[in-house]
């Protein structure tokens, strides 16, 4: 191999590794779910498909923009747990300013692109999902676990920005898919506090529901919300914006969501809290994809 070589395979390397450390720090796969949420929201208000990928474009910048602030404020935390050890922050292969400037240009321009291309309701939105989740959600994790009931507003934001993106106001449909969202991620969200249950207490993050943490009393609150999850699912059938299909399917998986959720209680086992927090992972897109397919 030429030197020439050598050095170019070198600079690549590096390239790829500071890539994948991007792609860490603004959390991909759940800025990828949370940008698809917003998708859903955008095209079931009848946005203009020729700007639908602007859209999701803003979305993923304001998206991990806030997730980018997340693990600044939580490098410390992050240092101490082995799941989230690995991220460039708390393994030092990137300097908290970097991060910090990467996080502005992001959350500034995806911001600014809602505002100019959409609509100033859906940069509000935006601002306010980023702020929320950020320095309200991200410090109050070490406070209570009311944190996951704060998280759970801008974790829901996303359709009310779609909509709002596509329509400059929110309407009812929009509050319904914010609701489905809202509920989904206190079974998701408690699923996999759970499951990483050792692992957060060592950053003193308890966020199970019941203070005694990892038995039936967490497990009937999931279970409770569940159930609540199914009823307000249906709501969009009742009032007329969906039909029977998406109805059916939205029932079958939020009964497979919730026979989970029962069989977590009769045991609190770690395995069925794992097998809870991969049946939400699919029962959000399915139910969303589900919806907007059967739009009345």
């Amino acid at each position: 191999m030429s030197r020439t070589s050598a050095i170019t395979d070198s600079r690549w390397m590096r390239l790829k590794a500071r890539l994948a450390d991007y792609v860490l720090l603004v959390k991909f796969r759940l800025s990828f779910t949370v940008v698809f949420s917003a998708g859903i929201g955008y095209m079931f208000a009848g946005g203009d498909i020729a700007y639908f990928s602007l859209f999701l474009l803003a979305g993923f910048l304001i998206t991990g923009a806030s997730n980018a602030l997340n693990e600044i404020l939580e490098t410390n935390s992050d240092k101490l747990m082995s799941r989230t050890a690995v991220r460039p922050l708390p393994a030092g292969r990137m300097q908290a300013g970097e991060a910090i400037l990467a996080s502005g240009f992001m959350g500034v321009i995806g911001i600014l692109l809602m505002w100019i291309f959409f609509s100033p309701l859906a940069a509000l939105l935006g601002a306010i999902s980023l702020l929320t989740y950020s320095f309200i959600y991200t410090p109050l994790k070490k406070v209570s676990p009311i944190a996951v009931w704060v998280g759970a507003f801008p974790g829901a934001m996303p359709p009310l920005i779609g909509w709002a993106a596509a329509t400059g106001e929110i309407g009812t449909m929009a509050v319904l898919l914010f609701t489905i969202q809202f509920m989904w991620q206190f079974p998701h969200f408690w699923s996999i506090a759970w499951v990483a249950f050792e692992d957060y207490a060592k950053a003193d993050f308890y966020l199970l529901p019941a203070s005694t943490g990892r038995d039936k009393r967490s497990a009937v609150q999931v279970v409770l919300y569940t159930v609540l999850l199914i009823g307000v699912s249906t709501l969009p059938f009742l009032l007329g914006y969906t039909g029977i299909v998406s109805l059916i399917i939205t029932l079958a998986a939020g009964l497979l969501f919730l026979l989970q959720a029962i069989r977590l209680w009769q045991t609190c086992s770690d395995k069925m809290a794992r097998q809870l927090m991969f049946g939400s992972f699919l029962y959000l897109p399915v139910v969303l994809i589900a919806l907007f397919a059967d739009k009345m």
